[in-house]
C-alpha cells in the first residue's frame, strides 16, 4: 500500500438537468404519438436515479416500471437497450446479467450522451420494441443529443 494520500478525493461528474431531462420527455411523448403509441417515458441522471418521467393516459401501467428500468439499463454502461440483447444471449460469460433486477435487454433504452460525457438514459415502453427504439431516437436526435448504435 502506498503512503501518499491522493489530493484530490472526488470526481467531477455531468449529469442531465431538469430543464433538458423535461424536454427530453416531452420530445419522447411527441415522437411516441407520431409513431401511433401511447408510452410512458423515463430520464434517468448519470447516478442512475430517476430525473423525469410521464406516462400518456392510455399506456398500461407495466410500461412504468419498464421505460425506468430501460432508461436504467442504457445509462448504467452507456449503451442503448437492444445490444444488452445480443450479449446476455450469445456470450455466456455475460448471460447472468440477463437474470439481474432492473436490466431490460429490448429495444427502447438509449444512453443520454452530451460532448462525448455519458450524462444520463432515457426509456420509452408502449410499443414494439423498435417503435420505443425510433422514439427515443427521434428526441434524442430533436435536442442535438449523440445516438450510438
Amino acid at each position: 500500500m502506498s503512503n501518499t494520500t491522493p489530493s484530490q478525493k472526488s470526481i467531477a461528474m455531468a449529469s442531465i438537468n431538469r430543464d433538458a431531462a423535461v424536454a427530453l420527455i416531452d420530445a419522447s411523448i411527441a415522437a411516441a404519438k407520431a409513431i401511433g403509441i401511447d408510452a410512458a417515458v423515463a430520464v434517468i441522471d448519470a447516478t442512475g436515479n430517476l430525473r423525469a418521467f410521464e406516462r400518456t393516459d392510455g399506456a398500461p401501467f407495466l410500461t412504468v416500471d419498464v421505460a425506468i428500468d430501460k432508461a436504467w439499463t442504457a445509462s448504467s454502461f452507456g449503451f442503448p437497450t437492444h445490444v444488452w440483447n445480443d450479449y446476455v444471449t450469445k456470450d455466456p460469460k455475460v448471460a447472468p446479467l440477463a437474470y439481474r433486477p432492473r436490466m431490460v435487454a429490448v429495444g427502447g433504452g438509449y444512453p443520454i450522451i452530451e460532448n462525448g460525457k455519458l450524462i444520463g438514459g432515457v426509456g420509452i415502453s408502449g410499443g414494439t420494441y423498435q417503435q420505443d427504439q425510433d422514439a427515443c431516437v427521434a428526441a434524442l436526435e430533436k435536442l442535438g443529443f449523440e445516438v450510438p448504435a
